[in-house]
């Protein structure tokens, strides 16, 4: 029983802690550094039990205009549709993007899947002048960015 209670506590305290931090970045309205875009996402996405594909659109100060879920898949996988992409960026006026998703596994090595999605995003994206500024993976605690990984 006291596993029990402890472990509810636990829980408990970790969701306080992530309400604390999501106030604490809903203020920000600049994201000036991987880093900020780094702490920002983890943050919203770390506790997903589902994968979800996630649009920050900024102005082109790179101030958050809307951070969107755009997608919602299974446990490994979400599909993702670039028209509806597009459709939203010119919704609000979007002069860039920064695409982030979670893996449920744990594992932010990004797939070859998210790689070809990326490069399609950003070719539509292109065509109507707005910038993919980054891809980010969530999973496990850590972010990884495909920007500075060249894969952008």
């Amino acid at each position: 029983m006291e596993d029990c209670v402890s472990r509810v506590e636990e829980d408990r305290l970790i969701y306080d802690a992530l309400d604390i931090l999501q106030k604490r970045f809903q203020d920000r309205t600049v994201l000036d550094s991987p880093e900020s875009v780094r702490d920002y996402l983890t943050v919203w996405l770390t506790e997903r039990e589902r994968e979800c594909f996630v649009a920050l659109f900024l102005d082109t100060r790179h101030r958050v205009l809307e951070m969107k879920t755009m997608f919602s898949g299974t446990l490994d996988g979400a599909t993702v549709y670039p028209r509806e992409v597009v459709k939203e960026a010119l919704r609000y006026n979007a002069g860039a993007v920064i695409f982030c998703h979670n893996h449920p596994s744990g594992v932010t090595e990004p797939s070859l899947a998210d790689q070809a999605i990326t490069r399609r995003l950003k070719e539509a994206l292109g065509t109507v002048d707005i910038r993919v500024l980054d891809h980010f993976i969530v999973g496990g605690g850590d972010c990884v960015s495909m920007a500075e990984r060249g894969m952008i």
